[in-house]
């Protein structure tokens, strides 16, 4: 078939959720920024890799070294994709990069900055076999254990993300993001005591926050994967019928 007879190809496109953090400067803006760096001294690779917003809305237009608050953010390494709550007339922003905005978005609260000892990843579990760990998963960490199931008991905070190539057990809250099935296990699931994911997925298919019904919200649940669909449901004990003796 000629070329200009062909169909053009499909173009598949997939969703794929971060959780972008929101930094609120204060006056006096030397003394924030001395305080930045104390938590970036304690945790060197917090803000490594992760989108920033610049929330602006403490300060206005005449605030003491606001214009060199984009360069000094940018010089640490911290990556602003969008800066919110001020404007880019004020004349102390002229210089500034300002990046486009981003519609929508969700306040998912605070997100506690670990210490550089508390982010390290959990030992490495035997290829095949599950991941127990018995303390809570706190923000900024990253579990994985691709050949296996992960039970945690405790809660995994806002901001932390936990992956594996089996289901995944919390036996406390889950409000960050749970990737089960990773290697193509759609029969992978994900169990919580107290359903408040940011983000969950299996298999590839993923939904977040906003799409789990709310009567499942920090309630017992599991969710699963049918007909290239994440479904929510409750976890629900089961019934023993009574016998006579």
């Amino acid at each position: 078939m000629p070329d200009e007879l062909r169909p053009p190809p499909k173009i598949r496109a997939r969703g794929r959720s971060f959780l972008a953090l929101v930094l609120s400067p204060e006056p006096a803006l030397a003394d924030w920024l001395l305080g930045l760096d104390a938590q970036i001294a304690r945790s060197s690779t917090f803000f490594a890799g992760k989108p920033v917003i610049l929330d602006l809305s403490l300060l206005d237009a005449g605030t003491e070294g606001l214009a060199g608050l984009y360069p000094a953010l940018r010089e640490r390494g911290i990556r602003i994709i969008g800066i919110e709550g001020g404007d880019p007339s004020w004349p102390a922003c002229a210089r500034w990069d300002w990046p486009a905005g981003f519609m929508g978005g969700r306040a998912s609260g605070a997100v506690e900055i670990p210490e550089d000892t508390a982010t390290a990843t959990a030992p490495e579990a035997p290829r095949g076999s599950s991941m127990i760990l018995e303390q809570p998963i706190r923000s900024g960490q990253t579990i994985m254990n691709p050949d296996g199931d992960i039970i945690i008991v405790g809660s995994v905070a806002s901001g932390a993300e936990v992956t594996a190539g089996g289901s995944i057990h919390v036996y406390g809250p889950l409000r960050g993001r749970a990737i089960a099935g990773m290697n193509g296990q759609p029969d992978a699931r994900i169990f919580a005591h107290s359903m408040q994911a940011e983000l969950a997925a299996i298999d590839g298919y993923y939904i977040t926050a906003e799409e789990i019904d709310p009567r499942y919200v920090q309630q017992p649940a599991q969710i699963i994967l049918s007909n290239d669909t994440l479904v929510v449901q409750p976890l629900v004990p089961p019934t023993f019928a009574g016998r006579k003796t």
